[in-house]
């Protein structure tokens, strides 16, 4: 039998790199000045400051460069997805904040937000689907 090939683990993001990561995944390939465009934390930040991140993420393994180019700009992409970065941190903060209760948790952000009626649909539809595979 073939060696299993190791899943290397995904490198843990600060909160700038998940701020970029955000974007990718909201808006798709970017070059460093369009991931530049869209941040909207109000800080002035320099284009190289940015470029310098996304460079740091490549070696992380959380973004890549697609091959293709934009005039002379690299466009990059995500490699990880926003489940695979976030799964593990909300189980966590769940764990630690809720005692592992994923009501209470739920319960908190909707009390705390507006949800608006088609995103209470599709949490009903949600439930309904969870419901019946539960059955099982």
């Amino acid at each position: 039998m073939p060696p299993r090939k190791k899943k290397t683990p995904i490198s843990e993001p600060s909160e700038f790199e998940l701020q970029i990561l955000s974007i990718f995944w909201d808006h798709g390939k970017c070059t460093a000045r369009e991931v530049l465009e869209h941040l909207d934390d109000g800080k002035d930040r320099a284009y190289t400051s940015v470029l310098s991140v996304m460079q740091v993420m490549q070696k992380k393994g959380l973004i890549d460069l697609t091959g293709q180019r934009k005039k002379l700009a690299y466009v990059y992409h995500a490699k990880v997805t926003r489940r695979q970065i976030m799964g593990p941190r909300l189980k966590g903060l769940v764990q630690k904040v809720f005692g592992g209760s994923s009501f209470e948790a739920a319960m908190q952000l909707m009390n705390a937000n507006d949800v608006s009626n088609d995103e209470l649909d599709e949490m009903e539809a949600w439930i309904k689907s969870t419901r019946k595979t539960k059955k099982k």
